[in-house]
């Protein structure tokens, strides 16, 4: 009986990990589509060689919110990605409204794109 309660365990974790990897694998593929490969708190920039170090961070926190424009994402490195989420446990954990519109950003990698593009 033990057995069987621990196989359907194993099956339904199994099934967890599954689906997770498919929805980040498809939400993932949208995102590197939509934006250049570049972070969006350092501006470090990608090539296919390192890709696999730029994450889609989703702004409100919600991996089952995943719009189809992209709007609840952003391309972060590791690194980033890893402080972005730092940031938010210690504000859940220590109180404090945590609001990503409060965070301002310092640099826009896209500041002269309409001038580059023109070129």
């Amino acid at each position: 009986m033990s057995s069987e309660k621990n196989k359907r365990l194993d099956d339904i974790v199994a099934q967890a990990k599954q689906y997770q990897a498919e929805r980040e694998h498809t939400y993932r593929e949208r995102a590197l589509k939509l934006y250049p490969w570049i972070c969006g708190r350092c501006s470090r920039e990608f090539t296919h060689t390192n890709l696999a170090e730029l994450t889609v961070h989703h702004r409100d926190h919600n991996h089952d919110n995943n719009p189809s424009d992209g709007s609840n994402w952003e391309l972060l490195c590791l690194y980033c990605h890893d402080n972005e989420h730092s940031r938010y446990i210690e504000q859940v954990r220590y109180g404090g409204s945590f609001n990503e519109s409060q965070v301002k950003a310092t640099h826009n990698p896209f500041a002269d794109l309409a001038v580059l593009l023109k070129k």
